[in-house]
């Protein structure tokens, strides 16, 4: 394992019970002012469509917000769902990110629409396309922000910006488009781990230096609960999967607050299903969290962590991101 494994945060900006879109944002810029001080390498928010729970649909504008009242830390999308975009646009949007932050912007583009087929018609994209069309867009996406002469029109902003690009994923395809084209490679291992093991080793197996990267490069997606006891992370863990369990029946909503013993009141099947869905996760104090990020880490040869951690009340979500920085700097010490 790595000394200098990186830690960042991904947050989906989300609305809980009682409170607004505003309230949401705001924090979120809290928690990335607070991560920038305790040396977390980036901050990104992902795009979600149609969910009155989630905040960041406009990715690049909640951006904009979390780069205003930052300083130093990267900023990013994790991700940008590309089928719903014409990736002009998205050059144009991240272009504009990079001439106001220089230096600070990530664009991880994901497959997956992020949506439903309701949403998607909304967005005005037929989702009823080729397997091709991604490497296709991200291709040209890439051609945008270098500014290739090629192209017939330029991105503007956007053109020589160079925003670097990632590829998120949850399958083989991800791993081997990011292989392929020489980028790094973020899995989304917070909340579909199945594939993480063999999606690893195709990338990294079949990785072709590029003028990107010379190495490949791992990020992985973990969830984090941590508090003073185990008991305590626990209950503020069951903001999270309240919410897997309402999306799973088909009736997400908003950040429902905390409730003692919810995993034990469920049913066995979505007992089960919620210990499959947070198997790349550590919940309990610093010394348990420790424990299960370095077994995490021994078996992915992560390069990064990506730390998501959906909790109700504000201040122990921040505290919770403390201690995981406390984790962290114990692991390189």
């Amino acid at each position: 394992m790595s000394n200098a494994v990186k830690f960042s945060i991904l947050d989906l900006s989300q609305v809980p019970e009682g409170s607004d879109v505003r309230t949401a944002l705001d924090r979120s810029l809290d928690l990335a002012q607070h991560a920038e001080t305790l040396g977390y390498e980036r901050f990104w928010m992902a795009e979600h469509h149609g969910m009155v729970g989630i905040a960041s649909a406009a990715t690049a504008v909640a951006l904009a917000h979390i780069g205003g009242g930052t300083k130093s830390i990267r900023i990013g999308a994790g991700g940008i769902m590309l089928p719903n975009h014409a990736p002009l646009v998205i050059a144009e949007q991240f272009g504009t990110l990079e001439a106001l932050f220089p230096g600070r912007v990530d664009l991880g583009l994901g497959r997956a629409p992020g949506s439903d087929q309701i949403v998607a018609q909304a967005l005005r994209r037929n989702l009823n396309t080729d397997a091709n069309e991604f490497p296709r867009d991200v291709l040209e996406l890439q051609a945008y922000l270098s500014g290739d002469e090629r192209l017939r029109i330029q991105a503007t902003p956007g053109a020589g910006s160079n925003v670097p690009l990632y590829i998120l994923g949850s399958s083989l395809f991800g791993a081997q488009l990011a292989a392929a084209l020489g980028l790094p490679y973020a899995f989304a291992s917070h909340f579909a781990p199945q594939a993480l093991d063999d999606a690893l080793a195709i990338y990294r197996r079949e990785f072709k230096p590029s003028e990107h990267l010379a190495e490949p490069y791992v990020i992985c997606g973990y969830n984090i609960f941590a508090a003073d006891s185990d008991a305590e992370a626990e209950r503020l863990a069951s903001s999270m999967m309240q919410s897997f369990v309402a999306l799973r029946t088909g009736n997400p909503g908003k950040l429902p607050p905390p409730i003692e013993g919810y995993r034990e009141s469920l049913p066995p099947a979505a007992q089960g299903m919620l210990a499959q869905t947070l198997q790349a996760s550590a919940i309990g104090t610093k010394n348990t969290v420790r424990s299960s990020v370095e077994a995490f880490l021994e078996r992915t040869q992560a390069d990064e962590l990506i730390i998501s951690g959906s909790i109700f009340d504000h201040e122990a979500r921040l505290k919770s991101y403390t201690l995981a920085a406390e984790v962290r700097d114990s692991l390189s010490a």
